[in-house]
């Protein structure tokens, strides 16, 4: 399978043991990642509306962030992603196509 890499021209970053902005850039981004998944489970637990509502608010500021820095990344070629094959993609909008009869509403 002949996969194609979806990225930007890589910035050079140089090569030695200390951190650089990519370093720091990528930690960043694996932090807000794990705050956006932690955040999501403990909205789901909430009884209480007002506590809720401002963990809500918190959450879509981290998820932003998250976003950005994804964004900031690819634009420096520093996360690249696998583009899809085409016949992959049709197999499995089919696949999931048929599930939409078990769904109780149409």
């Amino acid at each position: 399978m002949n996969q194609k890499k979806i990225k930007n021209p890589e910035t050079q970053v140089p090569k030695t043991p200390e951190m650089n902005d990519r370093d720091y850039i990528n930690d960043l981004l694996a932090t807000e990642k794990y705050m956006t998944a932690s955040y999501c489970t403990a909205l789901n637990e909430f009884s209480h509306d007002a506590l809720y509502h401002e963990v809500l608010g918190i959450f879509t500021e981290t998820q932003n962030c998250q976003r950005e820095l994804y964004n900031l990344m690819f634009k420096k070629g520093w996360y690249g992603v696998e583009a899809a094959d085409q016949q992959q993609l049709q197999q499995t909008y089919e696949q999931f196509s048929g599930y939409t009869n078990q769904f109780p509403h149409h």
